[in-house]
């Protein structure tokens, strides 16, 4: 439980691209500081620092680089030593820095270190050297360790999903050095996640997979939105349907594109893609894919939130359609906007998205995410009650204070259990 009157001294570490849970950790951050608690982060040297400044929200941002740059496999034999190296000079690296972060935090006289997903170890290494109490924001586990996306990375090298010849010993050799690695890289963050005193999940569907991966315990402290960044904007519908995250394979834009390629023509809205990030090749075979079908798909990158809240508050629905998504900020957000959500019923979304409340779920089937679209597009009352209700509800149940305050009691709370 929280202490009244007391005020923290908390220690942060983060490396996190621009998305969702870097746009979390800084509500997290803004609602600690506004409470009146002392703020620092360490974070190695990060991409794109200018979303979501987490230095905004921080008294002092310290920067620990982590002296490891991925090597490029090339065709000459004088870099297969160094290829094969690869895996442990990454380790080595990134221990190196939560060692050196676990130094500074430990002389700054914190009373607690506030941790987040890591870009490369989602556990951070700096939990293993830290004494005072640990707490670490686990979006999710490194999925692609436990999740065929495509493949399992510990199964063996099959030889007839590659080329034979020297094409196909160099597509080995590379093969074996990532298995090698996955290996390294999952025992290492297996050790990481064990040396916190209390991890914090997103969503039940992240509690069930933080038990799966790592058969540790955590506890859910769900995550909140902005309505001073958000909001309904009151504005006439428009025949177009939105989508945000990612340009790429895991958030499945393609099923949105041959769920519109599904629907009449005459009936067919545009799809708006927004993404912060994109896989081009990804966003090229989409591009493809929506001229095939005849569907007028919109991508726009780094657009202003501003920008973003007015299409939302003009579209007629949000899709939402990545595999296993473990909460989605998206359609929260798009509910904020009082925008309804198909979303595919799958991971957190679930726990969201209430069929027939605040949006429709669907089965991961282009033919009946097409359905969903043309019954909110003919119906605008259903679609306008679907939209209200969503932003009734999470304006009660998902605002970022409300976060806060779940924040707030697990750090009191690791205090009085450590």
């Amino acid at each position: 439980m929280n202490s009244p009157g007391r005020k923290l001294r908390i220690a942060v570490w983060y490396n996190l691209p621009s998305g969702g849970a870097k746009r979390a950790l800084h509500y997290h951050l803004a609602g600690l500081k506004a409470r009146g608690h002392h703020l620092e982060a360490w974070r190695p040297d990060v991409p794109q620092l200018d979303f979501m400044p987490i230095c905004e929200v921080v008294a002092q941002e310290h920067v620990v680089p982590q002296n490891w740059k991925a090597t490029r496999p090339g065709p000459l034999v004088m870099k297969v030593g160094q290829v094969a190296r690869e895996p442990d000079r990454m380790v080595d690296a990134w221990d190196a820095q939560g060692r050196a972060c676990a130094a500074e935090i430990e002389r700054g006289g914190f009373d607690v270190l506030f941790a987040n997903t890591c870009m490369y170890f989602h556990a951070p290494f700096l939990g293993r050297y830290l004494k005072i109490p640990k707490v670490l924001y686990l979006q999710e586990p490194n999925r692609p360790l436990y999740e065929p996306l495509p493949r399992l990375p510990w199964l063996p090298f099959c030889p007839a999903e590659h080329p034979s010849g020297l094409r196909g010993l160099r597509a080995r050799f590379i093969y074996e050095v990532a298995r090698r690695g996955a290996g390294l890289k999952g025992l290492a963050e297996l050790q990481n996640a064990r040396s916190y005193d209390r991890i914090l999940v997103n969503s039940f569907f992240s509690r069930e997979a933080v038990l799966r991966a790592y058969g540790l315990n955590s506890k859910v402290c769900y995550l909140g939105i902005d309505p001073g960044i958000f909001s309904d904007h009151a504005k006439p519908r428009e025949r177009f349907v939105i989508g945000i995250g990612t340009f790429g394979p895991t958030k499945n834009i393609m099923l949105a594109v041959e769920a519109i390629g599904t629907i009449p023509v005459d009936k067919r809205p545009a799809l708006v893609w927004v993404a912060n990030m994109q896989d081009e090749p990804y966003l090229a075979a989409c591009l493809a894919r929506a001229k095939e079908l005849g569907v007028d798909l919109q991508p726009k990158k780094m657009i202003p939130d501003a920008e973003m809240v007015e299409l939302l508050s003009r579209a007629t629905a949000m899709v939402y359609a990545p595999r296993l998504e473990p909460f989605g900020f998206a359609p929260l957000e798009a509910n904020f906007c009082g925008t309804p959500v198909i979303g595919v019923a799958e991971g957190g979304v679930r726990e969201t998205v209430q069929d027939g409340v605040n949006g429709l779920l669907v089965d991961h089937d282009p033919v009946e995410m097409g359905r969903a679209i043309v019954r909110l597009l003919e119906d605008p009352a259903l679609s306008r009650r679907l939209g209200e209700q969503g932003r009734d509800i999470a304006r009660e149940k998902w605002s970022v204070e409300a976060s806060i305050d779940r924040l707030e009691a697990e750090l009191f709370g690791v205090l009085h259990s450590t």
